[in-house]
């Protein structure tokens, strides 16, 4: 089966100025793209100020910096899935109105109560507009040599949009109150929804059979429940506590029912079978892994930055603005790198480049080093940027045409519950390497040392209540067993990492790029997918252009 559109992406020969067409669209989907990444972490610098004018509660402070992402991930299969059903632009469309009213809606929230809510609902826009993007992007450029720019632009602006959103909330704090960070979501919205309703094609899968609204409900419930439980684990909560562990299982279990009842459904919400295809499956295990160590390693990295190094919140952005503009190049880059050495070699690289980095910076200290953050940074960006571009292009690229928002969705989840779990196992390695050292500090009290334990900002506190020669013996065993915390999970994430290297010896080792004759590109890459799925390869003759690596 092949998708249907009913514009740019269908007919055999494009019209005059169909090319430029393209790339217009790829703007308008980049700029919707980079405000979803943006809301993303632009709250995280106005925490203070909203308690400050809202007073929430420690519950209701929790549920205002998380609900955007988890109620984003719960519903990614849901509209992924109905935008194949009723049309991508369609839902994407009604993504911007909604996140533009949202956004009004949490700039002027008078409570904490209205703003949570206000978030949340930016969060089920988000989860509209994030794998709309991805999977027009997919109909809108069916020649896998232009797709795989394309994929490299989007996955750039998606670096920049989760770099400088707390530099623009910073800068937004400076001169306006709270509520601009939010403001400035209501233009670029006001703009790409005529926009999007001009330019944007219109496409779906076919339309055998129903939608499954209960299995969409029942995995929207069981993605809720799994992120919920892993965001506590991270947060540091114990996983056999009642609340941690029954959302954990209940959404386990809720995920269970959803796959079995897609195995029997004749005409299933999520379709399966892409997962028996190599190249898919191990796509979407790379993107795990590689945002399992990517959002651990800067929540540690900004920590060792600022409390260790002691720099200040918009120093600390500009010594990891090397990272993001790394991440920029490599997505940009990664069209050329794809065709040259193929998924297999390009991603498995990538993770050997970032696990290099990673252990580059176990040398750092308690002494600032500038040109060793910088290289480390620098090779980490650009590492982590390959592996996911080439894992993001792979997954894109087996999906069916009918299937792409099923399978959009399916990617960005993986991209969500890699970073929640990377911030739950990497925070539980920092934490039990770190508390250890602080119970035996000459001259502190048990309970001071049990403060102290749960993190370095809390030890601080800690050492400058105490004062004199115990408060300063404090101050130095938590900055010291900081760094010996740092190096343990480094180590740990480089293993990861070149775990994800081995996982991605089981990609295809070539490219094959083309279109078939009605526009649309081949739903069967080559042999081996094929005998994957039990059926033949339905390649056109366009495909036989494929760019094969020299490895023997």
């Amino acid at each position: 089966m092949s998708g249907t559109t009913t514009a740019a992406a269908g007919p055999r020969r494009r019209a005059p100025g169909a090319d430029a067409h393209r790339w217009v669209v790829l703007v308008v989907l980049c700029a919707s793209l980079l405000l979803v990444a943006l809301d993303a972490t632009v709250l995280h610098v106005a925490v203070p100020a909203v308690t400050e004018d809202l007073r929430p509660g420690a519950v209701e402070l929790l549920w205002i910096v998380d609900v955007y992402p988890l109620v984003c991930a719960a519903l990614l299969i849901l509209f992924g899935t109905l935008g194949d059903r009723v049309g991508r632009r369609r839902v994407l469309l009604l993504g911007y109105a909604l996140f533009g009213v949202a956004s009004a809606v949490a700039a002027f929230s008078g409570t904490a109560e209205m703003l949570i809510l206000a978030r949340a609902l930016l969060g089920v826009g988000g989860a509209m507009i994030m794998p709309a993007t991805l999977s027009i992007l997919r109909q809108v450029f069916p020649d896998r040599r232009e797709r795989a720019l394309a994929i490299g632009v989007w996955s750039a602006v998606a670096a920049v949009g989760a770099a400088v959103g707390p530099l623009l909330g910073g800068f937004l704090l400076e001169h306006f109150w709270w509520g601009a960070v939010f403001l400035v979501n209501i233009p670029l919205m006001l703009v790409s929804l005529p926009v999007g309703r001009l330019l944007l094609p219109e496409s779906r899968g076919e339309r055998d059979g129903p939608w499954d609204v209960t299995g969409a409900l029942t995995a929207a419930a069981g993605l809720f429940a799994v992120v919920l439980g892993v965001q506590r684990l991270g947060g540091g909560q114990a996983a056999a506590s009642p609340l941690t562990a029954l959302p954990l299982l209940t959404g386990a279990g809720l995920l269970l029912l959803f796959v079995r009842r897609q195995r029997r459904l004749p005409y299933p919400l999520v379709d399966l079978r892409m997962f028996r295809r190599p190249a898919f499956s191990t796509s979407v295990g790379c993107i795990v892994l590689a945002m399992l160590a990517l959002v651990g390693l800067e929540l540690i990295a900004a920590q060792y930055l600022q409390l260790v190094l002691g720099l200040s919140p918009l120093e600390t952005g500009l010594r990891l603005l090397p990272l993001t503009v790394a991440a920029m190049a490599a997505g940009l880059a990664g069209a050329r790198m794809l065709r040259r050495f193929g998924p297999r070699r390009m991603v498995s690289a990538g993770f050997c480049l970032t696990a290099a980095a990673v252990l580059t910076l176990t040398v750092m200290g308690g002494a600032d080093d500038p040109p060793l953050l910088l290289a480390g940074f620098v090779l980490l960006g650009f590492g982590l940027e390959t592996t996911l571009f080439g894992a993001y292009e792979s997954m894109l690229s087996e999906a069916p045409a009918d299937r792409a928002g099923g399978a959009a969705a399916i990617g960005e989840t993986s991209y969500q519950l890699g970073a929640g779990i990377g911030i739950a196992l990497l925070g539980s390695v920092m934490n039990a390497a770190y508390a250890p050292a602080l119970r035996s500090v000459p001259g502190v009290p048990r309970g001071a040392a049990r403060a102290a334990g749960h993190s370095l900002g809390e030890a601080y506190q800690v050492a400058g209540r105490l004062g004199g020669p115990a408060g300063a013996a404090l101050r130095r065993a938590a900055r010291d067993s900081f760094v010996h915390g740092l190096h343990v999970t480094l180590l740990l994430s480089a293993g990861l990492l070149l775990l994800g290297a081995v996982m991605a010896l089981r990609l295809p080792r070539t490219v094959q790029c083309g279109e078939e004759p009605d526009g649309t590109a081949p739903d069967v890459p080559g042999p081996r997918e094929a005998e994957a799925t039990g059926g033949r390869p339905r390649v056109s003759a366009q495909a036989a252009l494929d760019v094969r690596d020299t490895a023997p």
